[in-house]
């Protein structure tokens, strides 16, 4: 009888490594509401879900609990979810269309406030989010653009400006290059990890100021069969996270 060879499973994308890198932002907070926002930040909580983090609480963004598959699981009226989210029981990942060293984020305008040379989101949510429960930030096109010295307005509160606030804590930032974080003395970015094929000097390249980087970058952890299978199969089988992180 012939042997049947099965064919070597196809190696993580940059989309896969980044949607790991975004599952780990939920990694041991327990049972917490997670409010991911863009593609590769929702396939990030529904893995966390799915694998380490069984506690954790999903939102449909509306009124409703759901499980990773979208299964509704219970009502989260509007008043208990205000409750979640000044009461540091709720994590969110934002995006940022400007971020500086010290985690300030701008979703709001490009340009000066009186004459904007480009309107955006508006502040919405990022004040309340930043200040009362912990924050991270997902930032599809690692760039000058978006990591700048100067934020044009204070939206997603950085830690040179919290003044204290109880909940406030931010975390990391995932982008399509790098993970980074905030351990450093004076709480500015730091890299503190590389995806598969980049360099320290892409990273340096990529951001408007200077970045904290250690004499070591690990790289980011790579995603377990398992993992890739959930993603692939379960997940995202359209493969919605190669257009938001194209190979």
């Amino acid at each position: 009888m012939t042997a049947v060879t099965r064919a070597p499973f196809p190696a993580p994308t940059r989309a896969e490594y980044c949607v790991i890198a975004c599952a780990e932002v939920w990694r041991g907070v327990g049972e917490i509401l997670a409010s991911p926002m863009g593609t590769i930040p929702a396939l990030g909580a529904r893995l966390a879900r799915l694998t380490f983090a069984p506690d954790l609480l999903l939102t449909d963004g509306e009124a409703m609990l759901v499980d990773a598959d979208g299964t509704v699981e219970g009502w989260l009226p509007y008043r208990r979810h205000l409750d979640l989210v000044t009461g540091g029981r709720r994590q969110v990942m934002m995006g940022a269309s400007q971020l500086d060293r010290y985690g300030n984020q701008n979703i709001s305008c490009i340009g000066d406030w009186e004459r904007p040379r480009r309107q955006l989101l508006g502040v919405r949510g990022a004040p309340v989010n930043t200040l009362n429960n912990p924050t991270s930030y997902w930032v599809p096109r690692h760039s000058r653009r978006v990591f700048v010295e100067r934020v044009d307005m204070v939206c997603g509160v950085g830690h040179d400006r919290a003044g204290g606030a109880r909940y406030h804590h931010l975390d990391r930032v995932v982008t399509d290059l790098a993970v980074l974080d905030f351990a450093t003395p004076d709480r500015s970015l730091r890299l503190a990890s590389l995806h598969p094929g980049v360099t320290v000097e892409e990273v340096r390249e990529a951001t408007g100021f200077t970045l904290t980087v250690p004499d070591a970058v690990r790289p980011t952890r790579e995603p377990t069969p398992r993992e890739l299978e959930l993603i692939r199969t379960v997940l995202d089988p359209p493969g919605a996270r190669d257009r938001e992180v194209p190979g």
